[in-house]
């Protein structure tokens, strides 16, 4: 008997609901693609009305400019002419305009967190919301004199709060041999799994990041002294504790890890972590089809990442001046002809199966990459989690088209269960 789905089907939070609500197009007029946007931008025709003056825009200023004719949009601190856009917009003036007027952020995060707005709107740019001055009322002042009378109370309850966050903060050790320095991170989570850790380690900079949950936890420090480019990365997942293992290239005793950069020790919502890229060589591409092809991607030495089931990766590529990104799900290595099979699969390669669109934005420059070009893939991104499905008795999959790329994986991953399930009980 069929299993019908409930109504409840793609769950409201689920990466199908949200992806069909960021997805949805409206047909667009003659000459007005990505790529006719792109050429406008070049043109050198002033797109904000302001001949290329940069302004400190007030809430009520942008508040003003709210009609389609004239609208302004504020996104993280930068306000925007989107008017000349609103035509080449694929998801239509409508959805522009829910953020006329305003900031505009967390709508934008909410549908495209992963587009390069600052290059795709440069040529827009007004200037940035101007900074509120607030006075000191008498108020405010009589609170910072009963704060400074009860200063030693401040101080005990200030050094509680740091102990309530940092129980629920993970944190992080080093600790080094005469050839071996190891970064050992304590999530202070169980069922901790290698494929939730992403560690790059390029030009003596090591960036480390954990997701755990909804947040992130980020490693990022300039080290101390060079390192050989392998790294090891080891996950004890009872244990909840990370291993990054990197060679010496000299046996010299640190006196630190390194100097801290942008993020490092932090613990944030993973929503309001920047997307992270990292060239990638392209190693093989293969016809599927007459217009499908399996491109081979081998991820750079120092670089440990593993596509969780159900996740994706975007892809960035500069297209006249202006970085393209576009989302793709990795499939798995079986699909490979026999005779590259062996060459190809390992851990440090991913597979992306691609429609090739004869006028898309970014299909036709993949297509024309050779052998040794390099494209930038970035973290995982995703809420899909296979605990969803282990204890589940029927596994529905429908898919349309290149739709069927995150299906692959997720079908793979089922039928390893279930033969691993069988073997248990013989």
């Amino acid at each position: 008997m069929l299993n019908v789905p409930s109504q409840s089907f793609p769950a409201p939070s689920s990466q199908q609901r949200v992806a069909a609500i960021g997805r949805s197009k409206v047909p667009l007029k003659p000459g007005r693609s990505l790529m006719d946007w792109i050429r406008l931008t070049k043109s050198g025709k002033d797109l904000t009305g302001l001949k290329g003056r940069l302004i400190d825009v007030t809430e009520e200023e942008l508040a003003q400019h709210n009609k389609k004719e004239d609208c302004w949009i504020c996104i993280r601190g930068m306000v925007y002419n989107i008017t000349p856009y609103m035509e080449y917009h694929p998801g239509g003036e409508e959805e522009l305009m829910k953020a006329a007027g305003r900031d505009g952020t967390d709508l934008f995060d909410q549908v495209h967190r992963w587009v390069n707005y600052e290059s795709m709107l440069k040529e827009c740019l007004i200037g940035r919301m101007a900074i509120k001055h607030v006075s000191i009322s008498k108020e405010v002042t009589s609170v910072e004199n009963k704060m400074n009378k009860h200063l030693n109370g401040s101080v005990a309850s200030s050094k509680m709060s740091r102990t309530s966050s940092k129980e629920s903060h993970p944190w992080y050790d080093w600790f080094q041999t005469e050839s071996l320095v190891t970064v050992a991170v304590y999530t202070k989570m169980k069922n901790v799994c290698s494929e939730l850790v992403i560690v790059d380690h390029l030009e003596n900079v090591l960036r480390g990041e954990i997701i755990i949950g909804d947040y992130s936890y980020l490693l990022h420090s300039e080290l101390s002294h060079p390192v050989q480019k392998d790294i090891e990365v080891k996950v004890s997942a009872t244990a909840g504790k990370i291993e990054i293992k990197m060679k010496k290239k000299e046996p010299v005793s640190w006196k630190s890890l390194g100097q801290p950069m942008d993020g490092h020790n932090s613990f944030l919502k993973h929503s309001q972590r920047g997307l992270y890229y990292r060239k990638c060589r392209l190693a093989s591409k293969t016809d599927i089809n007459y217009n499908t092809k399996l491109f081979c991607v081998q991820l750079p030495q120092g670089c440990h990442l593993q596509v969780p089931v159900g996740h994706h990766i975007y892809l960035k590529m500069n297209i006249s001046g202006v970085d393209i990104v576009k989302p793709y799900t990795p499939v798995a290595s079986c699909l490979l002809p026999d005779a590259q099979y062996s060459t190809f699969c390992n851990k440090q390669c991913l597979y992306l199966m691609i429609k090739i669109y004869p006028n898309g934005s970014i299909t036709p420059h993949l297509e024309n990459l050779t052998v040794g070009d390099y494209i930038s893939i970035s973290n995982p991104q995703g809420t899909f989690s296979s605990f969803q499905i282990e204890n589940v008795m029927d596994v529905f999959l429908v898919a349309a088209g290149t739709g069927i790329t995150p299906m692959i994986r997720l079908l793979q991953h089922v039928l390893t269960c279930v033969s691993s399930l069988s073997n248990k009980t013989k």
